[in-house]
């Protein structure tokens, strides 16, 4: 089996030219004492709105690790895929998230069910895990209620597992299962005999992503009660360590935590776990660096600061078709958004004020953040027009990209503020 290191990071590029800029980023993580692994993600979804193909970003991400002479591992995520999209990743990638979300709640077979409880019956009782001051209880009607909710979504993990492992040895490549886009987070609980399912599957999982309480929308910070999140994490954390010991799973099992990027407010807390425990885990915080390239072309002016104010119109002219497929991780304020008028009037620092991740700038606007992050599908559109525009701007934009990815994520997460 491929192992993942201790930690990783989700780098996703939708366009595949800033890899270097991301590694650079990951070198500083590296000079001040921690190895981050990059892992570039991107989804069937992102693949279709762009034009692209998994083997483009694999040319990208390889090309990257040589320019720079990155000696560490590194990985490409086929994100968020199941049964009907994985074919097209497999010879590209060698990190599979595999989203079984449609499939829980799902009611599963009586028979399997009965098999569940059957198989675990001896977990009745006091569950004790260490670390942790509170005991969970577990009875024969636990064991059913979490089967019937979540042992469909187990057993599609499984069948998508096992049918990447008939096209691809199944040391090459690492298995992240993702529950988190669904609507209601699990328990501690529910997580620990989640993992007994998938370990009945016999998959190799390396990160599992569950959903946590509060709001992880797009590209800004997270909305909820952070000291409920850092209760929640811990617990996982320290679920996910016993279960992997308990049920055979690998050792380096970990906590996939899927951001939606930039949950700032989170790091703090994440660290103090992981200082804590000696545990590891996997951010996912891809469309970040789309929006540093906006920033990066505001910020160079002229025909770049006039491309940026382009995509801005154009998102707002098509505001609905953009959002719809991420409608339950956005909230726009559409009266808290400037006319196109308006930021076409604008300077360079206003538009690059107004996106940039800094929320103690008065003219931070995070409802124009999340329209430009989910209109990445625009500069698909332009096609090199656009891609030309970043090669033209290559140095402003990838400083950006650079500054971004280590101070207000890995920095905060991984070395320290």
């Amino acid at each position: 089996m491929k192992k993942l290191g201790r930690f990783s990071i989700g780098v996703g590029d939708r366009f595949g030219h800033q890899g270097e800029a991301q590694l650079a980023a990951l070198e500083l993580t590296e000079k001040a004492g921690v190895v981050v692994v990059p892992v570039w993600n991107k989804s069937n979804r992102e693949h279709t709105l762009i034009g692209t193909e998994p083997a483009q970003t694999r040319q990208a991400a390889d090309a990257a690790v040589a320019a720079r002479n990155w000696k560490h591992q590194y990985f490409l995520d086929a994100d968020h895929v199941g049964l009907k999209t994985v074919d097209r990743f497999i010879d590209a990638c060698d990190f599979f998230t595999l989203d079984v979300a449609d499939d829980i709640g799902q009611p599963a077979e009586a028979a399997d069910i009965d098999a569940f409880a059957a198989r675990w019956k001896h977990l009745v009782g006091t569950l004790t895990i260490p670390g942790l001051s509170e005991a969970f209880t577990i009875t024969e009607a636990t064991l059913r209620q979490v089967a019937g909710t979540y042992l469909r979504a187990a057993k599609e993990a499984g069948k998508i597992y096992r049918h990447i492992a008939e096209k691809k040895n199944p040391e090459t490549f690492v298995v992240e299962v993702s529950m988190d886009e669904t609507m209601q987070p699990q328990t501690p609980l529910e997580m620990f005999l989640i993992l007994a399912a998938l370990s009945e599957e016999k998959i190799p999982v390396q990160t599992v992503a569950p959903k946590f309480s509060g709001k992880f929308l797009k590209g800004i910070d997270y909305v909820g009660s952070v000291e409920r999140f850092a209760a929640e994490f811990e617990a996982d954390v320290r679920v996910v360590a016993h279960a992997a010991k308990l049920f055979g799973l690998p050792e380096t099992l970990k906590l996939s935590v899927h951001s939606g990027s930039d949950k700032f407010s989170l790091y703090p807390v994440m660290r103090s776990v992981l200082q804590k425990t000696g545990a590891g885990v996997h951010l996912k915080t891809a469309g970040t660096t789309w929006l540093e390239e906006l920033i990066g072309l505001a910020a160079a002016g002229g025909d770049g600061l006039a491309m940026a104010k382009k995509v801005y119109a154009d998102a707002i002219a098509r505001m609905d078709e953009l959002t719809k497929p991420y409608a339950t991780v956005v909230e726009i304020d559409k009266t808290k958004l400037p006319t196109p008028a308006e930021v076409s009037a604008w300077t360079s620092d206003q538009y690059a004020h107004a996106l940039r991740h800094v929320q103690s700038n008065p003219a931070y606007n995070l409802h124009f953040r999340q329209v430009l992050h989910v209109a990445f599908k625009l500069a698909g559109e332009m096609g090199i027009s656009y891609t030309d525009m970043l090669k033209k701007y290559r140095s402003v934009v990838g400083k950006n990209v650079t500054e971004n990815l280590y101070e207000r994520h890995l920095k905060p997460l991984f070395v320290g503020a």
